[in-house]
């Protein structure tokens, strides 16, 4: 079976575990702990990051490259489209989503996580001990304000036009490419949990977000997308099983 490293929270995770999904394939997951976890992954990868993926003697790193070596395996249902033109979109929204947004939404959400206790500690792994997460809950507010220093307003500006565009595109059309879904909706989808989580991330974190996005009346209809696009994979998975 399929093996997934992963740190649940990871949005570039996510993004694995939905390809994973879309193709219908039985996994396990390994959840990691940051940290001392992360030898065990540079034992096995060479890197320390995650996702990695152990497929059988391959081990794949980064949540890009998996989804090619998922793409190869698995043709059905193809995530990337075979039109070169659409391709080449599909594959400029993946970039821009696993770079800007993935910084953008980063940073919003650590700015949160410094100013909301419960955020803070329902983001912690699930194996910390309890003191551990007692005292990371209870750092007050204003000693972690200065993290707030790494969004200023203007990124926050920028971050809003884009969701506003994209929220505006996915009401004309379910698809950011083509007439199917594709990697490009995948890595979108993925990296916007970091604004507003799905329910897949647990009743700890579900609806929870970044404040002033999570909640913005125009974004609506983009974790609406989001969180269609989840429960089709959901639909999918149950289907296989």
């Amino acid at each position: 079976m399929l093996e997934l490293h992963q740190f649940s929270h990871s949005a570039f995770c996510l993004k694995v575990r939905m390809v994973l999904q879309a193709k219908g394939l039985s996994f396990r997951t390994v959840e990691v702990t940051p940290g001392i976890g992360q030898v065990a992954v540079f034992r096995l990868s060479g890197q320390r990051q995650v996702p990695v993926l152990v497929d059988g003697d391959q081990v794949i790193a980064d949540s890009s490259a998996v989804a090619r070596h998922l793409e190869q395996r698995e043709a059905d249902p193809a995530l990337i489209p075979a039109d070169p033109r659409q391709a080449a979109q599909m594959h400029l929204i993946e970039d821009w989503a696993d770079t800007t947004l993935a910084m953008a939404g980063r940073t919003a959400l650590v700015q949160a996580a410094a100013l909301d206790p419960e955020l803070r500690v329902a983001l912690l792994p699930d194996d910390l001990p309890d003191p551990v997460r007692s005292v990371m809950g209870a750092i007050p507010g204003g000693w972690v304000n200065n993290v707030t220093e790494l969004v200023n307003q203007g990124e926050r500006a920028d971050l809003l036009a884009s969701l506003d565009q994209l929220a505006a595109s996915v009401e004309v059309s379910p698809w950011l490419v083509g007439e199917s879904m594709t990697l490009a909706d995948i890595a979108v989808a993925a990296q916007l949990s970091l604004l507003r989580f799905p329910s897949s991330a647990g009743a700890a974190l579900a609806g929870k977000g970044v404040p002033g996005l999570s909640d913005h009346p125009k974004l609506q209809p983009l974790f609406q997308w989001r969180d269609q696009i989840e429960l089709k994979l959901m639909e999918r998975t149950l289907e296989e099983v």
